[in-house]
């Protein structure tokens, strides 16, 4: 449980202070810990503190998920850049405190926050640990300063961290192991559980918000250094900062879709790829003696991005929005520079970036925990949309529904067809073809085209978007391939036949996607029919018969309809109703996904759900239900009309009858004088279970208020009846009845185990569906045949998931009785 996972941070935290106390109480010239080893131990340790902060997050928004995220960055490059001094990748004597210092004074000021806000909120624990790596860390930017200041100061912090840390784990594991029954002073896990329920609910719904600004502090602190004048230059060694910062946004990114806030998601998906651009751009002077040179149109459209998503994350958090528009003046001041990330320009706006990431952060972190918010404007802009008749927010808790089923993450389209302009943009760069990385567009083109898209096929994929992911995915690999080919020189006039190729193959894919997008909408139908004229685009330059001017008139066509569809899923996510039309699919199937009627797909694990559903079944609807073993659709016996609309919706055979299906043996005591001894003991001992009796048809039938329905179950000399093994099932009988049940599948075909196979299987001709998930079993129920019970034999019509020697097994217990 979380409790297993905050031991194992903290643990995590004192192992890592253990070994960098014991790298600095160790002589420089003959280190305990060679830097190769210590680096690969910290980077072992982060990866370790960032599983720790995940899962933590996963049950309680606390601070120790921005605790375990932050240090887990700090350490991962940490741990890269004393791996680079140990190969001897920093030469320089000035070297390591140009590339250490930025980090290590954007991480003081960031655990500095951690710290106030502990001590504010209540959680002194964490407070006292990220204070003293706050002051580890400000103790070893000062040693490299000044070498009077000695080791020692740094070595004592990241001591008494471990000492405190070790102390209140193991303390913890203690009082979980025991159950309660021994603790540590100050550890005892029931008085932490009570304190962090009382704080828990008042937090915001994205705890990640605050380490991904907290990754913003880090990257905006190389450039401010640098033009400070704290470093001498931008160079390798500040590479890992950056870089962990764009891998570690990536990952907050995914999180972000899981606490389903969509426009942080996408701004911190924009902002990674800021990062993973500077990286590149400060790692190619390593093998060049040149400053790469940024292409401007991509820039140029990535502000007018940011600037769109600041407008729409406004109406979200207004402070959120406005720090948006900080990032707007960063991609113009880029765009402007001729040297990029090299110029004052930029600097001067990363120490913007700095200061405003470090005071929303504090926002973000003091508003997780604390009963009184800093105000951040939402109040006032709902107030103030709530008096408009043109815009309405969208709210509630299907502001997330995906069409499908119910989904863990948030839809990631947004930042999907945002990268699908950025990469598009890209191909316009104009750069030397006997230096083609001395231009950047491998990261526009890799990281946006590529990464951030197959994340947003893979966020598409679990939502149940079957076609759009297949797409993404697809252009995905598209953009990977041919960026790393085009723009890194690998693609010569030797291999331009194999190129083409590779690129016909995946136009031909395409063809595909475009076929069935038919069936989707026109905007999709004309994304995917305009991805096309890239992949013509990509097959001329592979031959080397590329028209002049052809590339930017793809771009221009595909970056327009990948605008409008951006500003489609933006609008659709935030506003009620169609603000930016999509299309009608241009082609329409009769049956399975015809017409404008939508399937309602409701999650079983809610007991509103499970009301919904009960209301429509009296309402005389036909619902699709999980079971103890495969799914079902049922209808109310109170309501023939809807028993007979489920007997037309399935064809059903004339051999395989309807079954009855009760939530307990009381809806037959009335009529219990009807049923011989034995029989009604057979049926106490076997229910509930996957175990349906067919039983000889009679008045009994008439006690369920079954009405006209009956002549719809059974045959007209035995029903078979059963009490399922499933609360969700049986509560939903508990509040409509009996229910008429039969498989929830055309006659002859397989079962259906998971919900999307409902809607795909029977398509408009059920009202809704309960989703469970996957079905716990493949198997259909055991039927057997009790029609001539009390003669001593039973008979079996379909053996099931229970095996005929368990059943004859109960029949024995109940005749010795």
């Amino acid at each position: 449980g979380e409790s297993l996972h905050s031991c194992i941070g903290l643990l995590g935290i004192s192992a890592g202070s253990l070994l960098l106390a014991v790298h600095f109480y160790s002589s420089p010239r003959a280190p305990l810990i060679p830097s190769t080893a210590l680096g690969v131990l910290l980077l072992v340790l982060s990866a370790l503190l960032a599983y720790a902060g995940i899962r933590r997050s996963l049950r309680n928004a606390s601070l120790l998920v921005s605790l375990c995220l932050t240090l887990s960055a700090l350490w991962s490059s940490y741990g890269v850049i004393l791996i680079l001094a140990g190969q001897g990748a920093l030469p320089g004597p000035g070297d390591a405190r140009d590339a250490l210092v930025p980090g290590l004074a954007a991480f003081t000021l960031a655990l500095l926050l951690l710290a106030v806000v502990g001590f504010l909120c209540g959680e002194p624990l964490l407070a006292l640990l990220a204070a003293a790596v706050s002051l580890a860390s400000a103790h070893e930017v000062a040693l490299h300063f000044s070498s009077s200041l000695g080791p020692s100061a740094v070595a004592c912090s990241h001591l008494s961290v471990c000492l405190v840390g070790g102390y209140f784990a193991l303390g913890r594991m203690l009082c979980l192991l025991t159950k309660g029954q021994a603790a540590l002073p100050g550890t005892d896990l029931a008085q932490k559980k009570a304190q962090e329920q009382g704080w828990g609910s008042a937090g915001s719904t994205n705890p990640f918000a605050a380490p991904g600004l907290l990754l913003n502090v880090l990257s905006a602190s190389v450039f401010c250094c640098r033009l400070l004048g704290v470093t001498h230059r931008l160079f390798l060694g500040h590479v890992p900062w950056l870089w962990a910062a764009g891998t570690y946004q990536i990952g907050i990114c995914v999180l972000s879709y899981r606490a389903m806030d969509v426009l942080m998601a996408t701004a911190f998906g924009f902002t990674s790829i800021l990062k993973f651009a500077a990286g590149y751009c400060l790692l190619y002077p390593t093998w060049q003696p040149e400053e790469p040179s940024l292409p401007t149109p991509v820039l140029v459209v990535f502000s007018i991005l940011f600037a769109v998503l600041a407008l729409f994350l406004s109406l979200q958090s207004p402070v959120d929005g406005l720090y948006l528009l900080v990032f707007v003046t960063y991609c113009i001041a880029l765009a402007c520079s001729p040297r990029g990330f090299f110029a004052g320009g930029p600097q001067g706006v990363a120490v913007a970036i700095f200061v405003a990431s470090a005071l929303v952060a504090l926002i973000h972190l003091y508003n997780v925990r604390a009963r009184t918010k800093i105000p951040t404007g939402k109040g006032a802009v709902k107030a103030l949309l709530a008096r408009s008749s043109l815009l309405k927010l969208r709210e509630g808790p299907d502001l997330h529904a995906p069409y499908l089923g119910y989904s863990k993450y948030a839809d990631a389209e947004v930042l999907t067809y945002a990268c699908s302009v950025l990469a598009s943009f890209a191909l316009t760069a104009t750069g030397d073809p006997q230096a083609p990385l001395a231009t950047v567009v491998i990261p526009w083109v890799v990281v946006a085209g590529g990464i951030l898209k197959l994340l947003g096929g893979s966020v598409a994929f679990a939502r149940g978007k079957t076609l759009e992911s297949s797409a993404f995915i697809l252009y995905s690999v598209m953009w990977i391939i041919w960026g790393l080919t085009r723009y890194s020189g690998l693609c010569g006039p030797a291999r331009s036949f194999h190129t083409a190729v590779g690129i016909v193959s995946f136009m031909l894919f395409n063809s595909f996607i475009v076929f069935c997008s038919l069936f989707l909408n026109m905007a999709w139908f004309f994304y995917s029919l305009t991805f096309t004229l890239i992949a013509v685009s990509f097959l001329l330059d592979a031959i080397h018969a590329l028209p002049t001017g052809y590339d930017i008139a793809a771009t221009l066509i595909f970056g327009l309809v990948s605008f409008y569809c951006f500003l489609a899923a933006l609008a659709s996510s935030t506003f009620e109703g169609c603000c930016l039309p999509v299309g009608r699919p241009m082609v329409q199937l009769s049956g399975v996904g015809a017409g404008t009627t939508k399937c309602l797909h409701l999650p079983a694990r809610k007991a509103s759900s499970v009301k919904r559903i009960a209301d429509i079944l009296r309402n005389g609807g036909t619902c699709g239900i999980p079971t103890d073993t495969v799914y079902v659709l049922v209808a109310a016996c109170s309501r023939p009309d809807a028993v007979e609309k489920a007997h037309r919706s399935k064809r059903q055979a004339q051999d395989r009858p309807m079954s009855l299906w009760i939530s307990s043996l009381k809806q037959l005591e009335p009529a219990k004088h009807l049923f011989t001894p034995l029989l009604w003991d057979f049926m106490e001992a076997a229910w509930p279970s996957p175990i349906s009796l067919v039983i000889p048809r009679g008045e009994w039938v008439d006690f369920l208020g079954m009405k006209d329905s009956a002549k719809y179950v059974g045959t007209p000399q035995s029903v078979a009846i059963r009490i399922p093994d499933c609360s969700v099932t049986t509560h939903l009988i508990d509040l409509v009845g009996p229910i008429v049940v039969t498989s929830a599948n055309p006659t002859g075909e397989a079962d259906t185990t998971h919900h999307n196979q409902v809607y795909a299987k029977l398509g408009d001709k059920v009202d809704a569906v309960l989703c469970g998930g996957p079905s716990p079993e493949n198997i259909a129920s055991t039927v057997v045949d009790c029609t001539k019970i009390d003669s001593g034999n039973i008979g079996f019509f379909r053996v099931g998931i229970i095996p005929k020697s368990q059943v004859l097994q109960i029949l024995e217990q109940v005749q010795k009785k």
